[in-house]
């Protein structure tokens, strides 16, 4: 059976200039792409891994304003992401959906203090709200989030954001895509700009896993790849000063029982100066992030041990049940593609607006910003390109485009992320019983996940199973790995694979997902 990957890849049997060429899959790159489609021009995304292979995949899983920019005076960024972050949850119902967060009180002033910050933050909101903010007393504090540290607590304030599944979304975006002509292809790696008298004209690129190379012309050339911003940047200009200071956020993911309830928390000023977050997300709980200066890009960033203790004792803090690393069910590590400012500082206060740059050639870098303004960046960018490629002008349709997959979803809904597609994905068990059958005990996943996700998803690893199509490593990377040989097993059968390519899928993925374990050297 030939899968969508394979389907889209003929498409670049065609010699036709591309309107577009897009590099990158992550949240930028898709953004950018989704909008130049939408426009109706010809378009095509090549990323060198998987989509949200990177940052996309590793943020707090949250949809927000951004209470830490309101705190820092960024009013205008706040206002951005509270309008998208309306827009994403009309447009993606299935995967983005309200949550309710408290903020712990434990001195007098801070009712007051937090109580009127978070009144501002729904004034920005305006219709789009998901909900007034209002204080709390001790007793509802404690009703709310009853694994809170209850010594010395005097109340709370609850407020409300948005909650989403980075991955799940980006897939979705991908598959907007395909469904609007373009073509988003994985394992695609550009390893050339290709110029004529001093403009970017196309690119050369690679198909990872056959080799072969592809020359590929397009009006214009888009670099959206985050943290590898300046790479692609060097293709073009060799001696070009760095714009982006990426910095690591970590992650640890802990048992449901460390924080019951419907309610996230949300800690306004840590150690070093960022916001702390517990937040509920698929049967278990997220504890973020640190903010730490890195050195280089790796594609696979891992955590340090002082961010991992940061975590544990801040979590300590607030929580009646201390964590410990044997609690630690995975930790997961995110590079941010912070920009330059030119004044030094710390990476916690460097801004996350996002930066757009056009090249003397007419290469166009978008950069920065984060998951919930991703469309708007999108739209900047994809009005700079047709700009510099002279394409017909026409307006932006994201701002009312329904994401692949597009339904309203009840609550606590199975598959709820896969939206209309639900009634097909489950309808694959009745193909072969044996794909209905959960493939771990401590983990939702069957046969069927896997199945659909080489079909319609473009998934090509074992790692992008249990990774991003599902979030088996998020959630739980002991139990991923003992996984891994069934994924690769009922992979094999679908992509035509043999007993070699599963033995070394699976040995990859143990590779990888050991790094996911605070134990981990």
């Amino acid at each position: 059976m030939i899968n969508d990957r394979d389907r889209l890849l003929q498409n670049l049997a065609d010699r036709a200039p591309w309107d577009t060429i897009v590099i990158g899959g992550g949240a930028t790159g898709l953004g950018v792409a989704v909008d130049a489609a939408g426009r109706g021009y010809r378009t095509l995304l090549l990323e060198q891994h998987d989509f949200a292979k990177g940052t996309s995949s590793r943020s707090t899983k949250l949809i927000h304003g951004g209470v830490r920019y309101l705190q820092q005076g960024n009013v205008s960024l706040v206002l951005d992401a509270l309008r998208e972050r309306g827009l994403l949850i009309r447009n993606a119902p299935h995967l983005v959906h309200n949550l309710s967060f408290v903020v712990p009180l434990y001195d007098w002033w801070e009712g007051p203090f937090y109580g009127i910050g978070l009144k501002l933050y729904d004034m920005l909101a305006g219709k789009l709200g998901l909900g007034p903010s209002q204080l709390l007393t001790r007793e509802e504090t404690l009703a709310r989030i009853p694994t809170v540290e209850p010594h010395g607590l005097k109340g709370g304030v609850v407020y409300h954001d948005g909650q989403f599944d980075d991955a799940r979304l980006a897939v979705a975006l991908a598959r907007t895509l395909a469904n609007l002509g373009g073509t988003p292809l994985t394992y695609v790696r550009v390893t050339e700009l290709v110029k004529e008298h001093g403009l970017v004209t196309g690119v050369t690129a690679r198909d990872e896993e056959s080799g072969e190379q592809f020359h590929l012309t397009a009006r214009v050339v888009v670099n959206a790849t985050g943290v590898f911003t300046d790479s692609i940047r060097r293709l073009d200009e060799p001696d070009c000063d760095p714009v982006i200071v990426p910095s690591q956020g970590v992650h640890l993911v802990l048992d449901r029982s460390f924080l019951p309830g419907d309610s996230a928390i949300m800690v306004p000023h840590t150690d070093d100066g960022r916001v702390l977050f517990a937040v509920p997300w698929h049967d278990r709980v997220i504890v973020g992030t640190t903010d730490t200066p890195m050195d280089g890009t790796p594609l696979e960033p891992r955590p340090l041990p002082e961010e991992i203790d940061f975590l544990l004792a801040h979590a300590a803090r607030y929580l009646t049940r201390d964590p410990t690393a044997d609690d630690v069910l995975s930790v997961f590590a995110g590079l941010r593609p912070l920009v330059q400012s030119g004044t030094g500082g710390t990476t916690a206060s460097l801004s996350r607006d996002h930066t757009l740059l056009v090249s003397t050639s007419g290469l166009v870098t978008i950069t920065g910003g984060k998951w919930t303004t991703y469309r708007h960046m999108g739209e900047e960018t994809v009005t700079a390109a047709a700009a510099v490629a002279c394409l017909a002008v026409r307006p932006s349709v994201t701002q009312e485009l329904q994401i692949h997959g597009w339904k309203e979803i009840e609550s606590g809904m199975t598959d709820g992320e896969y939206g209309s597609d639900t009634e097909e994905l489950q309808g694959l068990a009745a193909e072969n019983p044996d794909w209905g059958i959960r493939l771990h005990p401590r983990l939702p996943y069957r046969g069927i996940h896997v199945v659909w996700g080489v079909r319609r998803e473009y998934a090509r690893t074992v790692e992008d199973i249990l990774a991003r199509r599902t979030r088996a490593l998020f959630l739980d990377a002991r139990a991923s790995m003992e996984m891994a040989p069934a994924v690769a097993r009922l992979m094999a059968i679908e992509l035509g694979r043999n007993a070699v390519w599963e033995e070394a899928q699976v040995d990859a993925y143990r590779q990888l997902a050991a790094g996911y374990l605070p134990t981990a050297s």
